[in-house]
């Protein structure tokens, strides 16, 4: 439930994430920024030199109105002042110039910024484990490094074109009014002051709002993403109203949050205007007082005058600049959460590369248990030869899937260990322990790519030819040479432009040109036909030769001729042997399940 807004429902995420400080938020953007800190420093000069001369130049024309309220010789008088505007038009070029210096500084500073911020994100992101994709949504973490990358944008752009130049104003003016009339600099010191304190201290009361208003459109945006990815099931089972009503409910959510955070703020700019009107009449107020006693002249008010409009237009902003800048911390917080969350699954101090040169497996009592409550696996201890095939069988939920992502390490184990060719996994690096293990899963899912895109994937070296040799042995070229654009063809987000057994196909296309020693294969025929299955069979049996090979299999049926059948049930292994051991022993949970499919269903 919402801290702020009790009707809304939390997100209800299973992740855990660190707390993140303001601080936090600054560190990461420090790594990418230092790395351009030249460009960054053009950036701040050019706006700071730019901010100077607008404190200078209205000193020259206090000096510029003086001469002319002087009543002195109209020919000596106008030498002076031409000399005036031309060191004004000296002092504006260099405006200018700072300021084009400053434009195309930060053109390059922010957009090579950004783009490292995204490129670091996604990288990070992506080490992250297996269960914290299942725990998030995919459009809800796309979107948390689009708006880390526009965070900083909005962050830098506040500090350079409203922090940097008021600041320096603020000071400037000051210094200058204080050399003429102490007072009036006390005066309008003290309304700046007041005036950025109290829009400061609004808008921190405001942040708690900000920041589940950046949480609630991560929400908004997941939920779309959910509905969408789910569309086909939304029109099969009539539920476009259902999946409308959910929406609208986080939308009505969003409204009346927005609509809170945007009250808040127009309470605030009526406090500014306010504030705006009776400087200005104290100003001028005082001002009248000390022209009557002669203290200030004619000039002196035009300098006023014209310190007070510049520190008033930069002021005005102030209250959207430091809502932008909670806004934007806001709106990085959510990515930083992630950046500092330590992966689940990491690679050990001193990781070496595994060396696969037979391929034998060894699993040590492995226990696992997801979230260290709802156990999975017990005391796993299984040897597989060199070149063996095993097949895993059992009930839906006994743990086969979870035993092959622990091979290869997508989870890390809770006790036990498991090798391969004598090396504990776990003291090895990662992306060599994968790089030996081909796997086929039950539903592959391919990138919005060509069919020639996602063969190679599975070794991305490889040649055209290579890749067309492999698909062949795959029988994806029954299907391809069909195809107006054959290996061109774009195959559709998660690959949904083929059909089931089509991207199975592709899968085990990746795998033979993968060539691992190791090959793990998850119901990789449960999507083809019978036709489509004897010729893929051929080719599976070419792909296994030689290979340490794990068959999970609910068709019992295309696990017969395997060298040993392991029977999962509960966590637990609870039988092994061949086919023929296993379908005879009676009572044997294999015989059961064999006796169910061979005899049919239906009793």
């Amino acid at each position: 439930m919402s801290r702020f807004f009790p009707q809304i429902p939390s997100r209800g995420s299973a992740i855990k994430y660190p707390k993140v400080t303001v601080r936090d938020v600054i560190l990461y953007y420090f790594r990418s920024i230092k790395i351009h800190w030249f460009s960054g420093l053009l950036t701040v000069l050019g706006i700071a030199v730019t901010a100077v001369m607008d404190i200078i130049v209205p000193i020259y024309y206090k000096q510029f109105f003086d001469i002319i309220s002087s009543g002195g010789e109209v020919a000596v008088l106008s030498k002076e002042l031409i000399g005036i505007i031309v060191f004004i038009l000296v002092l504006n070029g260099i405006s200018w110039s700072s300021f084009r210096v400053n434009n195309f500084a930060i053109n390059w500073f922010q957009s090579n910024v950004m783009s490292r911020l995204r490129t670091t994100a996604f990288e990070y992101m992506l080490d992250h484990s297996y269960l914290f994709f299942a725990n998030n949504f995919t459009g809800s973490l796309t979107q948390r490094i689009n708006r880390y990358a526009r965070a900083f944008e909005r962050l830098n752009d506040r500090i350079v074109w409203d922090i940097i130049p008021l600041t320096i104003k603020v000071i400037g003016i000051t210094i200058v009014l204080w050399f003429i009339n102490h007072n009036i600099a006390y005066i309008l010191f003290a309304w700046a002051i007041i005036f950025m304190v109290s829009n400061y201290l609004l808008a921190r009361w405001k942040l708690k709002y900000d920041i589940e208003a950046a949480e609630l459109d991560s929400r908004l945006t997941a939920t779309l993403s959910d509905a969408i990815t789910n569309h086909q099931t939304i029109q099969l089972f009539t539920g476009q109203k259902f999946e409308a009503g959910i929406f609208q409910d986080v939308n009505t959510w969003w409204r009346k949050l927005n609509t809170f955070r945007w009250n808040v703020d127009s309470v605030v700019t009526g406090f500014q205007a306010g504030l705006m009107f009776a400087i200005e009449f104290f100003l001028f107020y005082y001002g009248i007082k000390y022209w009557q006693l002669g203290l200030i002249s004619i000039g002196t008010f035009v300098l006023i005058q014209a310190y007070y409009f510049s520190m008033a237009d930069r002021l005005w902003n102030v209250s959207r600049v430091i809502r932008d800048v909670y806004e934007g911390y806001a709106d990085a917080k959510e990515m930083v959460e992630i950046l500092k969350l330590a992966h689940d699954v990491k690679d050990a101090p001193g990781a070496k590369a595994i060396l696969v040169p037979k391929g034998e497996i060894d699993w040590k009592n492995v226990g696992f248990a997801f979230n260290m409550t709802r156990s999975v696996l017990n005391g796993i201890s299984l040897h597989i030869r060199n070149g063996e095939k095993i097949a895993l069988v059992g009930p839906s939920g006994a743990g086969k899937s979870t035993f092959v992502r622990l091979l290869l390490r997508l989870y890390d184990i809770e006790s036990g260990e498991i090798t391969i060719d004598g090396q504990n996994i776990a003291h090895v690096t990662q992306d060599s322990l994968r790089h030996n293990i081909s796997l086929v899963p039950q539903d592959p899912v391919l990138f919005h790519r060509t069919l020639l895109e996602n063969i190679r994937y599975g070794r991305r070296d490889a040649t055209d030819l290579e890749v067309m040799t492999a698909a062949k042995l795959a029988h994806c070229d029954d299907f391809i040479e069909s195809l107006p654009n054959k290996y061109e063809t774009y195959v559709g987000e998660r690959g949904i432009k083929l059909s089931g057994g089509e991207r199975q196909r592709v899968a085990i296309a990746r795998a033979i040109l993968k060539n691992a020693p190791v090959l793990i294969l998850d119901e990789a025929t449960s999507s083809l036909d019978s036709h489509s299955e004897m010729l893929i069979q051929d080719a599976l049996d070419t792909l296994m030769k030689g290979k340490t090979t794990i068959v999970i299999a609910h068709r019992l049926s295309t696990i017969k001729k395997m060298d040993r059948i392991i029977v999962v049930d509960n966590g637990r292994i609870v039988e092994e042997g061949t086919h023929d051991t296993l379908a005879e022993k009676a009572g044997g949970l294999y015989a059961k399940l064999w006796s169910l499919q061979a005899g049919g269903f239906l009793r």
